[in-house]
């Protein structure tokens, strides 16, 4: 086990190369630059665009200004912000922690709620419930996340049942502990569900047909025959061999909702990595987006990662030599 991972963290090094590199010749490739903004304005010199254009490194050729970030991020730098003026990795910091309790809010309402529902509506197949929860499915794998955020955000300012933006109140400095952490819960709600609903959707469209097929072996019918109870029959064997496919789907959803991040985030002024993102492109912050770009690779690689080692972990089937 230890060789395995040993061997898949060595193939992230070439992966993260191949992927920082194809994103940086993405941003060379777009017209123009941070310094546009400036270009545009009459008042601004000659003299002091090229000042800029030296200070920021952007008067060197591209394929030097990639091997000087990637030197500077094998010393642990991942660059200077041109837009903020600090470094990137400190801007990254301070919105980590919004980023990652966003990121695993929706990945438990996904995978709890999606796990519980799909096995649910596998064991009342072809019932109104089925068809109801169906339905539910269909329309959250076909309804766009922004969409769907759009809609929860007017239902709330409608209702007043949730904030609509932000991620504390503006008392939250003076509310007590418990009261800070059901201001935080309550901000997180909308968010958790406009990031989470499609991703929940497939995953109980996924549960509910991998328990069905698991439901129909051989081995499920010579237990029901044996006299053992149902319940033991499904919740001990069947559902436990259902789960084993879903879980290859974990590395990928990982990586999947910091992708998805980056819109939610914007619609409810969720002050995470999303948002900085999002500004960063708009503005050709380039070394933002390549910070981002490597973080969001490492956690595909290590979701992935986490998925097979879960999977050998449930499946003693499952061997790394």
């Amino acid at each position: 086990m230890l060789k395995y991972i040993a061997r898949r963290l060595i193939i992230m090094i070439p992966e993260l190369l191949i992927i920082s590199f194809i994103v940086f010749v993405i941003m060379q490739a777009a017209p123009g630059d941070f310094l546009d903004m400036y270009r545009l304005d009459p008042s601004v010199s000659q003299q002091f665009l090229q000042k800029m254009e030296k200070e920021l490194g952007l008067d060197k050729p591209w394929i030097v200004q990639y091997g000087i970030w990637l030197k500077n991020v094998l010393k642990g730098d991942f660059g200077y912000s041109f837009y903020y003026r600090r470094p990137v990795s400190t801007l990254i910091w301070e919105r980590v922690f919004a980023t990652v309790i966003l990121s695993v809010s929706s990945l438990a309402f996904q995978w709890i709620l999606g796990i519980i529902v799909g096995v649910f509506s596998a064991l009342k197949k072809y019932s109104i419930w089925d068809k109801i929860l169906t339905v539910v499915a269909f329309s959250g794998i076909a309804l766009p996340g922004f969409f769907l955020a759009i809609l929860l955000l007017f239902i709330a300012a409608k209702t007043g049942w949730f904030p609509i933006a932000g991620m504390v109140s503006v008392n939250h400095s003076q509310m007590s502990t418990w009261e800070r952490f059901k201001d935080i819960a309550s901000h997180l709600v909308l968010p958790t569900i406009a990031l989470g609903f499609g991703g929940f959707a497939s995953l109980m469209r996924y549960m509910r047909g991998s328990l069905l097929d698991v439901l129909n072996e051989d081995y499920v019918e010579f237990a029901r025959a044996k006299g053992m109870p149902e319940r033991v029959v499904i919740y001990k064997h069947a559902l436990r061999n259902a789960i084993n496919p879903m879980i290859t789907f974990l590395g990928f959803s990982i990586s999947s909702v910091l992708g998805g991040a980056v819109i939610i985030e914007n619609i409810f002024a969720w002050p995470g990595m999303g948002r900085l993102i999002y500004q960063a492109l708009l503005q050709q912050d380039i070394y933002i987006v390549m910070a981002s770009a490597v973080i969001s690779a490492v956690m595909l690689v290590i979701g992935n990662l986490v998925a097979d080692i879960l999977l050998a972990a449930v499946d003693p089937r499952v061997r790394f030599e």
